[in-house]
């Protein structure tokens, strides 16, 4: 069918079809006209991509990436596609794809807004494409008949700045996604389509990677081994001009590197010590887990402040993103250091064990996020548990930092309306984009509520079993299976709960409905009351606070006034219900001055001090909304509030102990 044909069929149109409506639509007077007209019916779809089969797709595509235009930010692609033997023989319509529903992202959000360039060309010829109307991913191209491949290439124009999007190219380092940078074809699931991936880097840049090179490069261009469409998205790179990379492999002899690049190459200077907190959580994850889900295993950790910020599970390799001091100024980043313990977890939990609606034959299928509750709820739980036991974060800090999401879950008061589990459609709803109201709203909570929720579930664990049993068991018997498979393992609810009761018999099933499908007044906080630990409030930060604010560039009043602001001076977020709500604040309105006097944080700490005395007046804010300026007074006598955990925390003590070292609860 001719692109013509192919347009108006998709309409629902043909030439005769067009000529019939030329007579129908001649003028007969107004009358006539009007009794005449009928309804307005919906046109038909057109027809449908093709359906992805589990069958080989026959050859190997080749895939080569330029990534050496750093100063426009662009990507350069060729591919090379062989074509099936059908359409080499017959000619005919061929789809190709651009990857859209990303794993780890849990949503639609392929970067298809950046794809320039595209052409095709078969025998030096160019082939026209026809985008398709309904999957606005999908490119139509009527392959002449005879023809036995096509010579593909297009450009990633990525973002500029930040005000663009997530910046990926900087003048010391890059990113590449291979979701974003490759098109393949309709029709076949991808673990059955064959890439021979190849890159080209600036002159002198190193790179980390879970591909291995085939040995064939040239120059400053590295050849893969030819990988499955599904391990080549799943094994992203990260390249740059200041590049260092340390050796975590442990005594099972299975490779693990911790792949560093900088935007300057003193913040590549780290200790020992240091290194070997990374060591610790190799073996702290080999110890909980009993078993690992990759050949070999890379960090891929970007210092700096000019790339785009990420952290990004994958099945052999994470990406994640750091402060320049994150060696260079250790007493000060703490607040930041679960991220590599929580994407190291999702290699077992997320990519070899995955909720049934996240597994998808390809990268264009609709997934669904029901059960993200255990894919990132339990992944955040066991990245604070792994961050202590490794030695990344001290015992103290990783429990300032429950106290501080207990608080946080804790006075979101749109638990009162949504639940839990309708959360964890956010990534398809808002798909991470602001929010005006967070905590009534609620967002992606099903991570650090879920993370709640697994403490809670640890700790009753302990409780029934008298300590001989715990949370440690249901992860090695749950992710512990089929020890060095990469192959992706489906789970559904009721094989967590069967699990569950074969560590602990209880009514699981309840437990979680509880937590999951009912909406409640207050955060699941069970697991803290359950050993003799409260979350209070002092006027005081904890250090994690500290730090965390530091890392984000916010100050915090959310448990006084309701509000953070940022370094700029520009309120960040305000707490519904809060005495900032009440007044009329609303973020993006920027703080100008308190009582009078031009805003700066420690001013603004000494006001709500002062405001204690319940017959002080409210504090005053001058507001500036776009061009509007206005006064608001907020009515507040509690004083400075940060949460701390206080009373009896042993039983935490026990959980974030390393395993090994000493014997765990459950007699480990």
């Amino acid at each position: 069918m001719s692109l013509r044909n192919r347009f108006l069929s998709s309409v629902g149109l043909t030439a005769p079809c067009l000529a019939l409506m030329a007579l129908a639509c001649a003028p007969q007077g107004l009358a006539a006209e009007a009794s005449a007209q009928q309804q307005p019916m919906p046109l038909p779809l057109p027809s449908a991509v093709p359906a992805p089969q589990d069958v080989p797709f026959g050859s190997t595509i080749a895939l080569s990436v330029d990534g050496t235009d750093l100063a426009r930010h662009i990507l350069s692609m060729k591919e090379t596609i062989p074509l099936p033997t059908r359409i080499a023989q017959k000619g005919g319509d061929f789809v190709l794809l651009y990857p859209m529903w990303l794993p780890g992202n849990h949503s639609p959000s392929g970067t298809i807004d950046q794809l320039g360039g595209l052409t095709v060309k078969a025998d030096g010829k160019i082939i026209p494409w026809l985008r398709d109307t309904v999957t606005v991913s999908a490119f139509h191209i009527d392959v002449p008949q005879g023809t036995k491949q096509l010579e593909v290439s297009y450009q990633l124009l990525t973002p500029v700045s930040s005000k663009v999007g997530r910046v990926v190219m900087t003048d010391t380092m890059e990113n590449v996604q291979w979701s974003a940078v490759s098109l393949y074809p309709a029709g076949y699931f991808t673990r059955q389509i064959m890439v021979h991936p190849s890159v080209t880097f600036p002159a002198g840049w190193s790179y980390g990677t879970a591909l291995r090179s085939d040995g064939t490069g040239a120059g400053s261009k590295v050849s893969f081994q030819p990988v499955s469409f599904n391990t080549l998205v799943d094994s992203p790179i990260f390249a740059g001009k200041y590049f260092k990379k340390f050796d975590l492999t442990q005594d099972d002899k299975v490779s693990v590197t911790l792949n560093v690049m900088a935007d300057q190459p003193q913040d590549l200077a780290a200790t020992d010590a240091q290194i070997q907190a990374h060591k610790n959580l190799v073996k702290q994850a080999n110890l909980l887990f009993g078993s690992h889900h990759y050949a070999h295993y890379d960090f891929l950790l970007a210092l700096t402040n000019k790339l785009g910020g990420i952290g990004l599970e994958h099945h052999q390799s994470s990406e994640n993103s750091g402060p320049r001091g994150y060696f260079t100024h250790w007493d000060k980043t703490f607040g930041m250091r679960d991220l590599l313990a929580h994407e190291f977890t999702h290699s077992w939990n997320g990519k070899y064990r995955r909720p049934d609606g996240l597994w998808a034959p390809d990268f264009n299928t609709p997934q669904r996020g029901t059960g993200l509750w255990v894919y990132e709820g339990q992944t955040q739980y066991w990245g604070y548990i792994l961050a202590a036991r490794a030695g990344l974060m001290t015992v103290p800090q990783v429990k300032e930092a429950l106290a501080e999401v207990a608080a946080v879950y804790d006075n979101r008061q749109g638990r009162q309306w949504r639940p839990l589990i309708d959360t964890t459609n956010d990534p398809i709803i808002a798909q991470r984009s602001p929010e005006s109201w967070r905590s009534w709203q609620r967002s992606e909570d099903y991570y650090s509520e879920g993370q709640l929720v697994w403490l809670d579930a640890d700790t009753l664990i302990r409780k029934l079993s008298g300590n001989t049993k715990s949370l440690n068991d249901f992860a090695k018997a749950f992710f512990g299976t089929n020890n060095g498979s990469v192959v992706t393992s489906p789970y559904n609810f009721d094989e967590i709960v069967k699990t569950l009761n074969a560590v602990q018999p209880y009514d699981w099933a309840k437990f979680l409905h509880e937590r999951l499908y009912n909406t409640s007044t207050h955060a699941p906080l069970d697991g803290f009351t359950r050993g003799g630990a409260n979350v209070v409030y002092t006027e005081k930060p904890s250090d994690y606070i500290k730090s965390y604010s530091d890392l984000r560039h916010v100050s915090d009043f959310m448990f006084s006034l309701g509000l953070t602001v940022n370094k700029k001076g520009s309120v960040s977020e305000v707490l519904w219900g809060s005495p900032a709500w009440q007044a009329g604040v609303t973020r993006d309105q920027d703080l100008v001055a308190v009582n009078g006097v031009s805003y700066d944080p420690d001013a603004l700490q000494d006001e709500i001090t002062t405001a204690k005395n319940k017959d002080a007046a409210p504090i005053e804010l001058l507001l500036r909304d776009g061009e509007r300026y206005h006064t608001v007074s907020v009515t507040y006598h509690g004083g400075l509030r940060y949460p701390h955990l206080e009373g009896n925390t042993q039983l935490l003590d026990t959980m974030l102990a390393p395993l090994g070292a000493q014997k765990d609860a459950a007699g480990k």
